[in-house]
């Protein structure tokens, strides 16, 4: 079948062939050639298959003409595959420049990346996100204050090629005037001269530098009291762990140089740590040593209201607290001032601190409700703290605690109990503390409406 069927193909072929050449002027076969033709607007406009024609002049455009300022900080980390989309240069009096930026990539990859840099680069980090993926980066570096947001972002009208989602970043960043004066040149030295704010002036950003910290008066004659209240901010990184209404407590008395996870003594090197721990378990010795480093510095002009350190030559009153322990002059001075229980206040059966014993919550109050009062505590029974508080347990409050238990509930909504453990039918007496209840409860000192918070004695030590 097929030998007959080839010639009759090659018959046909060859008809068509002699039509057309014979009738090449036709108007038939100009169409038809026309038809076939390819088109003109191809070689001064070409398309790029899979990408509309009206997309691609416009994304162009955007990348040639959004450049990052003259003077973007280097200090700055960008993420690699992020498009600079935005810059809005700062208006008025703000120093604020924003950057808004554009990537593929998710956005915990994007928040790991920040959070990785900050600490590999020695920032201050002053807020961080909750969420692993979503949220705002505060930190400081020198005299830079950085601001990071991380949000996934919908994308329309997206091509076939590209994925569905995408994260957008907002960098916002402020150049505190040193910061400027000392990296820009100037001819005029005189400008720079009367640029540089300083604390207290409302262009003011950072910690207070060491010299201004030295020139404050001391809190007490003794020279680790001393360096302790003149010791620069303290910065955690972890503080994202604790609970959002206890953040700022412990950042102000971060900021006052309160919270040394590690006494100087033990300190062999200049490595500190940066990770505060907020539910780890404190010790007698840390909340010993915190105790007075807050009280201190919530009365640095009033050494009335101050507590003694005691000298390494003193007598130690407890036998497992040697002179030679670290936090020996803050326990000794706390006995001597008879703000815990020893064989000093007629506790001749308290022969032992147990430093590195967990605190509990009626020693939490027990030690300190005295700093509050500034008198002694009020005579106390089980019936009255049940019929004030209204505790389940409150018979498993030891018996010298019920006192401090009792004046803590006279100071309402400022009580330590309110303030840290909430509300609450159960006191738990013997449950240990965690740094972050002790540290919100070192935040405030005062009774009946009367007393300093960290953040007041913060601003005066500043001013």
């Amino acid at each position: 079948m097929l030998p007959c069927k080839r010639p009759a193909v090659f018959l046909i072929w060859a008809v068509l062939l002699t039509s057309l050449t014979a009738c090449a002027n036709s108007p038939i076969t100009k169409n038809l050639e026309e038809s076939l033709a390819a088109d003109p607007k191809l070689q001064s406009n070409p398309v790029v298959f899979g990408e509309s024609q009206s997309n691609q002049p416009q994304a162009q455009q955007n990348e040639s003409t959004v450049q990052l300022p003259p003077d973007f900080p280097n200090d700055i980390p960008l993420y690699s595959n992020a498009k600079l989309q935005q810059v809005t240069p700062a208006s008025g009096s703000e120093n604020r420049i924003s950057t808004r930026w554009l990537s593929s990539d998710p956005s915990n990859f994007i928040a790991n990346f920040y959070s990785s840099q900050f600490k590999t680069n020695n920032w201050q980090i002053l807020q961080q996100p909750t969420d692993d993926a979503v949220g705002v980066f505060e930190a400081r570096r020198n005299d830079l204050l950085l601001k990071v947001s991380i949000q996934p972002k919908s994308v329309t009208n997206a091509t076939p090629n590209q994925p569905q989602t995408a994260t957008e970043l907002l960098i916002d960043y402020v150049l505190n005037s040193t910061a400027t004066a000392q990296s820009t040149p100037t001819t005029n030295p005189n400008e720079t001269t009367n640029a540089v704010p300083q604390p207290g002036d409302p262009q003011f950003i950072g910690p207070i530098p060491p010299a201004n910290l030295a020139a404050q008066p001391p809190s007490t004659a003794n020279n680790q009291t001393t360096s302790t209240a003149t010791a620069e901010s303290q910065e955690f990184n972890d503080l994202n762990k604790a609970p959002q209404e206890w953040r700022q407590h412990i950042q102000d008395l971060a900021a006052l140089g309160v919270l040394s996870i590690e006494p100087e003594a033990t300190k062999g090197n200049t490595t500190t740590t940066n990770q505060f721990e907020p539910g780890k378990i404190v010790t007698h010795r840390e909340y010993a040593r915190w105790l007075i480093a807050a009280n201190n510095a919530m009365y640095a002009s009033n050494p009335a209201k101050q507590i003694r350190l005691a000298s390494e030559t003193t007598q130690p009153v407890f036998s497992d607290v040697s002179a030679k322990d670290p936090d020996f002059p803050a326990i000794q001075g706390l006995a001597e001032a008879g703000l815990i229980p020893s064989p000093l206040s007629g506790d001749s059966t308290v022969v032992l601190f147990r430093p590195d014993a967990p605190l509990t919550r009626e020693q939490l109050l027990l030690w300190k409700l005295p700093l509050d009062t500034r008198q002694a505590l009020p005579s106390a029974n089980l019936d009255a703290v049940k019929q004030t508080w209204g505790f389940q347990d409150a018979a498993r409050i030891d018996p010298k605690a019920l006192r401090a238990v009792l004046a803590d509930y006279q100071n309402g909504e400022q009580s330590n109990i309110r303030r840290v453990f909430g509300y609450t039918t159960l006191f738990q007496p013997k449950k240990p503390v965690t740094r972050a209840e002790a540290a919100t409860a070192l935040w405030y000192f005062g009774s009946q409406g009367e007393g300093v918070s960290a953040s007041e004695a913060l601003k005066l030590k500043r001013s």
